[in-house]
């Protein structure tokens, strides 16, 4: 049987570029892939994900890289095991190696929701809830630069709002208990919880903090789920995902303990943040979506993590 002879395909790519240039990046953008993010208890779950890939052309007269073989890698090397640090300069050195010399950089942006269980706050239920994730890869000259972004929804309560809900609140007991003397325990928890021992509440809204941060890649794991937890805790009222009648009150329980501005927000955020040994740096913004006003309360605040 006589072997046909191997087909020869023409490889524009080769040929001379147009205006000769280095390019910064080149490369695709919203790859769609699986990825094995850590998940519950350390054990690797698999995500669809969505991911960019680019390498820099430092040759001013090449006219393109070689895509087919960044994504053939990509898609082989991120299913495998859950990403780290490590294994992410591994993948992105192998971008680079894959361009034979004409590339001496590489970034990868992968995106995918990170799902949570959150336990109901009192009854016995428990839910999933998503967090939007983007990690952000970049390996020049041997050096790994690492970020990370994801955001928490949480509720806000107005603090000047809860004020003058109460005034009225006083104004009321005061006009409908003006002439009765004395007055006992049961008669005035009653009117408390009466339709007329509510003048008023306070406007809340949900809200959102959004957070980039630039990590040090010296670490094994890579997970926000660490981060979540301590960021709910300082909000203290995260959205919820299973309720029932005794979470819906203790959450409103929460709402009147965490009365918050944006500014008040945004520094419990950055409270939390200062304080991980992971991040070199943050950024954060927070956005109240005013349920009294047409436009949001917005606060950004940067800053570092704690010397290394």
């Amino acid at each position: 049987m006589t072997v046909p002879p191997v087909k020869q395909l023409p490889d524009v790519a080769g040929d001379a570029a147009y205006a000769a240039r280095a390019l910064d990046w080149v490369g695709m953008q919203r790859i769609a892939l699986p990825l094995r993010i850590p998940g519950a208890n350390g054990e690797p779950m698999l995500v669809g994900a969505s991911a960019d890939i680019f390498v820099d052309l430092r040759d001013p007269a090449a006219r393109g890289i070689h895509m087919s073989r960044l994504y053939l890698r990509l898609q082989d090397a991120l299913n495998a095991e859950a990403i780290t640090p490590a294994g992410l300069r591994r993948v992105l050195q192998d971008c680079i190696d894959s361009q034979g010399g004409l590339s001496s950089g590489a970034r990868l942006v992968l995106r995918y929701e990170q799902l949570l269980k959150r336990k109901a706050l009192s009854s016995d239920h428990a839910g999933w809830k998503a967090y939007p994730v983007e990690i952000d890869a970049t390996l020049r000259e041997g050096h790994l630069a690492l970020s990370l972004a994801f955001s928490v929804e949480y509720s806000s309560t107005c603090p000047a709002s809860a004020a003058l809900s109460r005034q009225l609140n006083a104004e009321r007991f005061a006009e409908d208990f003006s002439a009765a003397h004395p007055l006992s325990t049961g008669v005035v928890r009653d009117w408390l919880a009466s339709e007329r021992g509510l003048a008023a509440t306070p406007h809340a809204q949900r809200s959102r903090a959004e957070l980039r941060l630039a990590l040090r890649p010296a670490f094994d794991r890579l997970s926000i789920e660490h981060l979540v937890d301590a960021i709910e805790a300082a909000l203290g009222t995260p959205v919820q995902t299973a309720v029932k009648r005794e979470d819906e009150q203790a959450f409103a329980r929460l709402n009147a303990e965490n009365l918050m501005f944006c500014e008040d927000a945004a520094r419990r955020v950055a409270a939390v943040l200062a304080r991980d040994s992971h991040i070199e740096r943050f950024d954060v913004t927070v956005a109240h979506f005013e349920s009294l006003h047409a436009h949001d309360a917005v606060a950004r605040v940067s800053g570092t993590g704690p010397a290394g």
